[in-house]
């Protein structure tokens, strides 16, 4: 069965770093886009990065554009986003998605939290 499992959040000061990855199973991930969604307390989910199955074509939300960057490794069926220059309004359940088959697929999420 399909299975997407992230990894990587905790707490880091703003202005820091952290590196998300996404390790996924069940399907052939070489021919599949990823995106990386995430959800605040209190507000909707929304898209922040995707990249598509070669990983030559990517795009983001205007908030992280220049700070975050997607990439994936088809070699390890594992997807990453790299986070810098983190800020508090990112704080939030960073999740990874798959839609494989029309079926749509969720990590279970990982807690980012940036606070001094």
């Amino acid at each position: 069965q399909v299975q997407l499992v992230e990894s990587g959040g905790g707490l880091v000061q703003p202005g820091g770093s952290l590196r998300l990855s996404c390790a996924a199973s069940g399907f052939t991930f070489s021919n599949v886009a990823m995106t990386w969604y995430r959800q605040a307390p209190g507000k909707e989910r929304e898209l922040v990065a995707s990249i598509d199955s070669a990983g030559t074509s990517t795009g983001y939300r205007d908030s992280v554009k220049g700070r975050f960057t997607i990439s994936r490794d088809n070699a390890k069926n594992t997807v990453y986003l790299q986070m810098n220059s983190l800020k508090p309004e990112d704080t939030a359940v960073y999740y990874c998605y798959a839609k494989v088959l029309s079926a749509h697929y969720w990590g279970q999420g990982t807690q980012v939290t940036v606070s001094s």
